[in-house]
């Protein structure tokens, strides 16, 4: 018994992870089968993934290099590849691709070499163990996810979500954030102190009301609050410590 709890403590987060991984291989093969909708939800399943592995190995005190490397690689395939792939269709879709240019399209991929850049910078940056530099992965792709639903719930938005031209600012700036020295919040909550959380019970509670009045349209303005929040808190904690007397 004292052997299987140990094997389960052992290899849950990293069977966790593999789901991840799972999940984000299955979304792409309906990316390129045009299913763009089962493609974004597996992107939000891989996130759903992601987030229970790092929790049950904080749980289960259960960290490993391997289960690190584990989770980049995951993530590489759901939250870089992944992504690029639904990017790519969606130019593909475009009524004006043709007009600008047939090989356009191919700066979707874009998204997975600065996100690759992203989680190799993750691993060796000794600055992230409590928060982020750059947008994460994960929340760039569940914005690129949210399109093809937001297209579904709003058809009279397609013809601007499609623009080749919005979609190609979209990845430059989607890539610009992924690699940017921009200090992010975690949303790893360590205790209940309302005052030392309150920037993350703030995200959590806009985020709870957009979504629930505005579906999948809120993804992006949550992803903006996110960066929003994370700059306020960083200005507050700078002012903060430079207000603190210095000894003598």
């Amino acid at each position: 018994m004292a052997e299987m709890k140990r094997r389960v403590k052992k290899h849950l987060p990293n069977a966790i992870t593999c789901a991840n991984l799972f999940s984000g291989c299955i979304g792409i093969v309906f990316a390129f089968q045009g299913n763009l909708l089962i493609a974004s939800y597996a992107i939000f399943l891989s996130a759903i993934f992601d987030f229970f592995d790092g929790l049950a190995s904080r749980v289960l005190n259960s960290f490993s290099f391997i289960g690190k490397d584990l989770d980049s690689l995951a993530d590489m395939v759901s939250f870089g590849f992944l992504p690029s792939a639904i990017l790519y269709e969606l130019f593909l879709r475009s009524p004006q691709i043709n007009k600008v240019s047939d090989y356009l399209c191919y700066i979707a991929f874009a998204i997975t070499v600065f996100s690759a850049l992203r989680l190799a910078k993750f691993n060796v940056d000794t600055r992230q163990a409590e928060s982020f530099i750059g947008l994460p992965t994960p929340a760039n792709a569940i914005l690129i996810a949210s399109l093809p639903l937001i297209i579904q719930q709003y058809e009279t938005l397609d013809h601007i979500i499609l623009n080749p031209y919005v979609l190609t600012g979209l990845v430059v700036v989607m890539c610009t954030l992924l690699v940017a020295e921009i200090p992010l919040m975690s949303l790893k909550f360590k205790n209940r102190d309302f005052n030392q959380n309150i920037f993350r019970y703030l995200l959590l509670l806009f985020s709870a009301i957009l979504i629930l009045f505005f579906k999948f349209v809120a993804v992006p303005v949550v992803i903006f609050i996110y960066i929003t929040l994370s700059l306020i808190q960083l200005k507050i904690t700078s002012d903060h410590h430079h207000e603190q007397p210095t000894k003598a």
